[in-house]
């Protein structure tokens, strides 16, 4: 099985003619995963055999408009989805802030980074992803700002004092650094670069270099190691048991869903649950008393 992740922006004149075409295709093929369409491109991320994701990939490229198209492909045991969506929004990444495409950073190809980072160029590494991303995984020494949502990379911006600064943004496979770098061009700084195809292609291209920890991904894995040949240790640790982790979790009580980080055995101990305090609640909810005394915690 592999997963593969792609974007492209991209005018798209009919973006629900594009959404049938595409989502008949890929049930043809028994993928799953997410497909975002809008007039400004194409975002996706979808799963299934090797084969049938290279049908897929050749199928996308013979559209002149998505011919240059890079896939970030990394291995996975199952499916990493439950089912295909293919859907139409007015953005492929939600930003709200203003940026054009037209004021997007070059790019800096990952044997070209690793090549400064060898040198030790003065740049500035800048995390581009939510803050629960970089908290498992980053590039060394890069600024990871406490960013709740990809809205919020205004404030990150006001961070940075030198406009002068060499800076690198990056994101898991590209499709943020191409409006984050676009902004802060718009903001007046000079010498901004992106990474060109994120962390996933930096890890095929140049290993776990300068990396730490594990990469984020929006799937069931969770996490993957960058490097398909050499697996990068975690940076965080378990909640309970504090051994080393990677593996997040959303609170099993409703009324928490609290995203936190816990080893397979103490997940399964706690019920799923990130606190002894809502694993209590949990089971209170649940008990026979309270279905019969209570229906309405269970169910609200």
């Amino acid at each position: 099985m592999k997963n593969t992740l792609f974007y492209k922006y991209v005018k798209i004149i009919n973006p629900a003619r594009l959404q049938s075409s595409l989502l008949k295709l890929s049930k043809s093929l028994n993928l799953r995963g997410k497909l975002l369409i809008t007039e400004e491109g194409i975002n996706g991320c979808v799963s299934g055999s090797a084969a049938n994701i290279t049908k897929f990939q050749k199928a996308l490229t013979k559209d002149k408009r998505f011919q240059d198209m890079l896939f970030k492909d990394t291995g996975a045991a199952t499916h990493t989805f439950d089912k295909m969506f293919v859907r139409v929004r007015k953005e492929i990444i939600t930003s709200h802030f203003p940026s054009s495409m037209h004021d997007a950073a070059p790019y800096v190809e990952p044997k070209e980074l690793k090549a400064w980072l060898d040198k030790k160029d003065n740049l500035l590494m800048v995390d581009a992803r939510n803050d629960y991303e970089s908290k498992i995984g980053k590039f060394h020494n890069a600024l990871t700002p406490n960013l709740k949502t990809f809205r919020d990379w205004p404030n990150v911006v006001r961070q940075i004092p030198d406009k002068k600064q060499k800076i690198v943004t990056y994101c898991t496979g590209g499709i943020r650094c191409e409006k984050a770098s676009a902004y802060l061009r718009k903001k007046g700084y000079k010498n901004v670069y992106q990474l060109h195809g994120g962390i996933l292609q930096y890890g095929r291209e140049c290993g776990n270099a300068y990396w730490e920890g594990k990469c984020f991904v929006f799937d069931q894995r969770g996490a993957v190691d960058i490097d398909p040949e050499n697996q990068s240790k975690p940076i965080t640790i378990c909640i309970y048991c504090r051994s080393p982790c990677a593996k997040y979790h959303n609170c099993a009580l409703e009324s928490c869903d609290k995203r936190f980080i816990a080893c397979p055995e103490c997940a399964q101990q706690f019920d799923n649950c990130c606190s002894k305090k809502c694993r209590n609640k949990k089971s209170a909810c649940y008990s026979p008393f309270a279905r019969r005394t209570n229906q309405l915690s269970i169910f609200v």
